[in-house]
């Protein structure tokens, strides 16, 4: 079974400029993910799809083998992320000659997995590999829950969700999930065929919080840091 790993990482980004490479710590952000990619031993090949030469000259230096650009046409802010991956896949394919299983996307902004980690989803995928399409990571919402959540509709502020109770203690509300960015793990077909991530039938991974930091904003790049250094990552 032949697994592609790909790291989605562009030059565009909004939130804060050129977050992907922006330092954390003593390196730049993706190279924690393929880093730990790389230590993992679970892919058989890793890429870096970048729309920028600079991303990309780093991403081989830090041992990537990626061997050409994402068209700017999936670089925008409102590209989808299965059409990106997609094409990072066809393109890995025709140019190293070689087919994959399943490819797992791996976000830059999600730099706190662990070895184990890796070693967990790909075992869990290929034990289910005839029963689910894809395994993704998620995170317990927590505090976050959707039944404490507000919409504000004409001036008003009303419920997300209708429950019978008012501000209903946490432990007594159903566990609900959030996406960590960390993997998605899918089978090959699924992806190109279908354009989706989670197919029919997607089993969780569940990730503790602390491994959970996603970074979109500098109070998240300062909570990384000192997750990063706690758990000792790199």
């Amino acid at each position: 079974m032949k697994i592609l790993g790909v790291i989605p990482a562009r030059s565009g980004s909004v939130s804060i400029k050129n977050k992907n490479i922006k330092m954390l710590n003593d390196y730049p952000l993706f190279y924690y993910t393929l880093k730990q990619s790389l230590n993992s031993k679970v892919f058989d090949r890793i890429i870096v799809s970048t729309d920028s030469k600079k991303y990309l000259n780093l991403a081989n230096k830090y041992g990537a083998n990626t061997p050409f650009l994402r068209p700017k046409k999936l670089s925008k802010n409102n590209s989808l992320a299965t059409d990106t991956i997609a094409y990072a896949v066809l393109q890995t394919e025709k140019y190293f000659n070689e087919k994959y299983d399943l490819v797992c996307m791996l976000q830059p902004t999600t730099p706190l997995r662990i070895l184990s980690d890796f070693k967990k989803i790909i075992s869990l995928m290929k034990k289910n590999f005839t029963i689910y399409d894809s395994i993704i990571s998620v995170v317990d919402v927590d505090n976050f829950h959707p039944i404490k959540m507000k919409k504000i509709i004409n001036s008003q502020l009303t419920d997300y969700e209708y429950w019978p109770i008012e501000n209903p203690p946490r432990q007594t509300l159903p566990k609900v999930y959030i996406v960590n960015g960390a993997f998605y793990l899918t089978k090959r077909n699924i992806l190109i065929n279908k354009k989706s991530f989670k197919g029919k039938k997607s089993l969780p991974f569940v990730m503790p919080k602390e491994r959970s930091v996603n970074i979109d904003n500098i109070l998240d790049f300062k909570l990384a840091a000192l997750m990063m250094k706690k758990l000792k990552i790199i």
